[in-house]
């Protein structure tokens, strides 16, 4: 029988460095051809307006397979709801046999896609980060900033968003969370979002914008972008010129992004050809095509891969192996 965990009960399986390390180590095996990912499932809906994402795929020879599925209905706030669901199911590739089954509310894809925003900054942004900057004031943008601590060197944030109220009560939720507050980092309100980018030399823009928001002339040398909204269709938050702006532009699947990324626009556009583009788990194993001087503007463009599901399924799995989980679930 299938062993289901609930979200309060897999929160306590999470160790963060670990997640970095395992969602590092899944972009490399995608990279080299060891995952199969089927193309992303997108089901739209307009009244109420949401969508649905569906993930799934495996990495050869492993144990498990993994499907899950992510939702966001924009309109639940005003019920009281919260916008986001979803679940994971993990399954043997021995047998089919359905192992776990994670009703997660999609903590676990908010969780795996901020620790790849961190694996990101880790391999490209700038050796000395001067200030943060975060666009966008939900709860990604949240989980962005606090994966960041465990990889970047740097006291100060600015936060933007199009709502100066929203942008002050992210400020105050940040504030009260204990990785923040022990992390030292000052964080203030940007009222222009080109005075962040000018001083911002590692930004994260992590809204569902449909026009851009970040042009390319407001990019100062040796900036590290990290766009992670652009995941699905007819999203856009960076101009496509800032592409061809960059010095690299890498992807978490170049398949995925030149599909409905960041990268669609300016391929489609011919700001920049499919063929220029850099793969992150090439850059995690060859650190020689990243980053080279510290003047050199880098974007990573983010459409989450179902490898990233996976990995952090597996976590999940090997922490309930664990002796004192093995007698609580007795």
């Amino acid at each position: 029988m299938a062993t289901v965990l609930k979200l309060d009960e897999i929160k306590r399986l999470i160790d963060i460095p670990q997640l970095i390390r395992e969602i590092e180590t899944g972009f490399v095996l995608y990279s080299e051809g060891w995952v199969k990912v089927p193309p992303v499932g997108f089901l739209h809906f307009d009244d109420p307006p949401g969508d649905v994402h569906i993930k799934y795929g495996f990495v050869s020879g492993d144990d498990y397979y993994v499907l899950k599925m992510a939702s966001g209905f924009y309109k639940n706030p005003e019920l009281g709801l919260p916008v986001s669901d979803g679940l994971l199911l993990v399954f043997s590739q021995k047998t089919g046999g359905l192992k776990l089954i994670l009703l997660d509310k999609c903590w676990l894809t908010d969780m795996r896609t901020a620790a790849a925003g961190a694996v990101a900054a880790k391999h490209l942004a700038a050796g000395n980060i001067h200030h943060i900057g975060i666009v966008g004031t939900g709860v990604q943008a949240r989980m962005q900033l606090e994966m960041l601590r465990d990889v970047i060197d740097c006291r100060s944030c600015f936060i933007w968003g199009r709502d100066s109220t929203k942008v002050q009560c992210m400020i105050e939720d940040l504030q009260s969370r204990e990785r923040i507050r022990t992390w030292g980092l000052e964080i203030k309100a940007a009222e222009v979002l080109d005075d962040l980018v000018s001083q911002c030399n590692l930004i994260v823009t992590t809204t569902s914008a449909r026009n851009p928001l970040i042009r390319a002339d407001s990019v100062q040398e040796g900036t590290h972008i990290t766009a992670m909204g652009s995941d699905d269709y007819g999203k856009q938050e960076l101009e496509a010129e800032l592409l061809a702006k960059a010095d690299l532009v890498v992807a978490d699947s170049i398949s995925q992004c030149v599909d409905h990324g960041e990268c669609c626009a300016a391929v489609q556009g011919g700001q920049i050809r499919e063929g220029s583009i850099l793969e992150l788990g090439q850059v995690i194993k060859n650190p020689t095509i990243g980053r080279t001087s510290e003047d050199q503007i880098t974007v990573v463009d983010l459409t989450g891969v179902a490898i990233q599901d996976i990995q952090i399924a597996k976590i999940v799995d090997r922490a309930l192996s664990s002796p004192e989980w093995e007698a609580e679930l007795a």
